[in-house]
């Protein structure tokens, strides 16, 4: 079983680092733009992507960078390492919104040198929200407040307005009234000074840019860097790991290395190398994560007293949880995935009987009959029963009972040979007696 995993997880690791090649640094004669995807949810996966193109465009001597975004938020701490990205350039950086920019892909939008946006499109809307789908506590709203309204002081845009994309108890007159989120469409930030351009297509952008003739690099994600960027969701990650969990759960239900242990030694590699490519896992917890696992199989083939298993569960929750893009993000989905996994095993114990190794641990012999075993003759109907005392009880000896010799004991005191006794109690093969007073 070990050397099927160990050829599985080489194989895999061997294709990751094969997806996760880098681009070619482009050069061209003239002027040139990059321009970048901004795609999808925010995340640590996309930070890293971004650093790479910045870096290839910087190296490159690219004039200027082409955001086009298209996203409805994210990781408001992934938006916060992407904005000091984009202001920390020294290569002109236009954010062009193509359909959507809400909460944390606003803030993004507000670092840019300059915003255009295309008719219909928005931005707005960047209240940060809980794992629960609910508003942030006050504390975290005041904080995104204050970096919302500094990305917009940075092209003397009006800070009130960011002000009130994210707190909804600013009123605007004209604009939102108290008890809602403002959200700006295109037409909307064109006028309150929110973007500086609206422009149906790319071409059109680049005609307001003066870019008419440059260029056009336009950088794609790597396969690896596309993984990373799944597996680092938020809801992907509770996902993947409950699928390694279970898989190696039915792997010591049911004995045998099979589809289940492929299946969850794979969801295991794909989110400790989708966290690598990220950025934000290292050897050693990935280190962590093996170590763990071998100490469990150890406590289950050679049972320690606890010692194994305890140390395998708390090196494989470190290596899990230190290697997610954030602790809490990492325990709470460990959580998730390790509830799902009890409530199956829960199941499959229960109602197809599934025990695996667990067996191990489980008396099943049984003394039959057929084995050889002989069960003790059931004498509970001498009870009340009167007999004769062969030998002496001191508190044992011998007694006639039913023309039957039988070994009994007195119920505790000096019984004499000869004397006439009666049966107070059975107790399995003990026959107690006790002597009858004339």
């Amino acid at each position: 079983m070990r050397g099927n995993l160990t050829r599985i997880m080489a194989f895999l690791m061997g294709l990751f680092i094969l997806m996760s090649g880098f681009s070619p640094n482009a050069s061209a004669e003239g002027e040139v733009v990059y321009v970048i995807p901004v795609e999808h949810a925010i995340e640590r996966g996309l930070q890293n992507f971004l650093q790479r193109a910045f870096a290839e465009a910087h190296d490159s001597g690219a004039d200027a960078i082409l955001l086009e975004i298209d996203t409805p938020g994210g990781v408001v701490d992934a938006a916060d390492k992407i904005g000091n990205l984009i202001r920390s350039s020294e290569i002109p950086v236009t954010a062009f919104i193509l359909n959507d920019a809400f909460s944390a892909g606003t803030y993004i939008a507000l670092n840019a040198d300059q915003i255009i946006m295309r008719p219909g499109s928005a931005m707005g809307a960047a209240t940060p929200i809980d794992l629960s789908g609910n508003m942030a506590s006050q504390k975290m709203v005041s904080a995104w407040t204050k970096e919302m309204m500094a990305a917009a002081d940075l092209n003397d845009r009006n800070p009130d307005i960011a002000r009130a994309m994210v707190n909804p108890d600013v009123e605007i007159p004209g604009l939102t009234e108290k008890g809602e989120v403002l959200s700006l469409h295109a037409s909307e930030a064109l006028e309150h000074g929110y973007a500086e351009h609206i422009a149906d297509n790319r071409a059109e952008a680049l005609d307001y840019m003066n870019l008419q003739g440059a260029t056009v690099i336009e950088v794609d994600l790597t396969a690896g860097e596309q993984i990373a960027r799944w597996v680092t969701h938020p809801y992907v990650m509770p996902v993947l790991l409950s699928i390694g969990l279970i898989g190696l759960a039915l792997e010591l239900l049911i004995p045998g290395f099979g589809v289940p242990g492929i299946i969850g030694a794979s969801a295991f590699i794909l989110y400790f190398f989708g966290h690598f490519f990220a950025g934000h896992a290292t050897w050693i917890h990935v280190l962590l994560f093996v170590v763990g696992i071998l100490l469990m199989f150890i406590e289950v083939f050679v049972p320690g007293f606890g010692i194994f298993g305890g140390l395998g569960i708390a090196a494989l929750v470190a290596g899990i949880v230190m290697s997610a893009y954030d602790t809490a993000q990492g325990l709470v989905s460990l959580g998730i995935a390790f509830v799902l996994t009890l409530i199956f095993v829960v199941v499959m114990v229960k109602y197809f009987g599934y025990r695996g190794v667990w067996n191990r641990f489980i008396l099943r012999d049984e003394m039959k009959t057929e084995s050889g075993y002989v069960a003790s003759e059931d004498r509970r109907h001498l009870v009340g029963k009167e007999g004769t005392a062969l030998s002496t009880l001191r508190p044992a000896g011998t007694a006639e009972i039913d023309e039957e010799r039988l070994d009994v004991v007195s119920e505790g005191g000096y019984i004499e040979s000869g004397k006439p006794i009666r049966v107070v109690k059975v107790e399995g093969t003990r026959i107690v007696v006790r002597e009858i007073k004339s």
